[in-house]
């Protein structure tokens, strides 16, 4: 059996933050990401309630930048998703519709990328990704 860790941790190293980000099943009856959108964790937390104990995490989700992966790459695209004012879209989600952890990539644009940016920037200093389905052979499975 495999076992994956998702990291949350507002100090990661003394570097900054570490919000790993994962496939979230939405639809169990599709296949790949088009039954799955993609997810940042920020936080685990768990309650218990009328005897029933509900292990939970709250996420940052992402948009699909389209209906298919793109032609050029292969990989799917995703941005962050926001609400109609312009908040990040934000929720509690179940534990257990968490598949695994998913790569991104910056879609970088032609211009170089500022020396201070440090990787627990990327998921606000860049308005796209791609879900890289080359990350491991998990990842080349599932995000076609």
């Amino acid at each position: 059996m495999h076992r994956e860790y998702i990291c949350t941790a507002p100090m990661w190293r003394q570097e900054g933050p570490r919000y790993d980000c994962a496939f979230i099943i939405m639809d169990p009856e599709l296949e790949g990401m088009r039954g799955m959108d993609v997810a940042c964790i920020l936080c685990f937390f768990s309650f218990k309630t009328g005897g029933i104990f509900y292990p939970c995490a709250i996420v940052q989700w992402f948009d699909h930048l389209g209906e298919a992966p793109d032609e050029l790459t292969g990989m799917w695209m995703v941005c962050p998703s926001f609400t109609c004012n312009h908040q990040r879209n934000l929720a509690v989600i179940h534990v257990d519709t968490i598949f695994r952890a998913v790569h991104l990539i910056p879609i970088y644009r032609q211009d170089f990328v500022p020396q201070e940016i440090a990787p627990c920037h990327s998921y606000n200093a860049f308005c796209g990704f791609y879900v890289n389905r080359f990350a491991d052979h998990h990842a080349f499975e599932i995000a076609y």
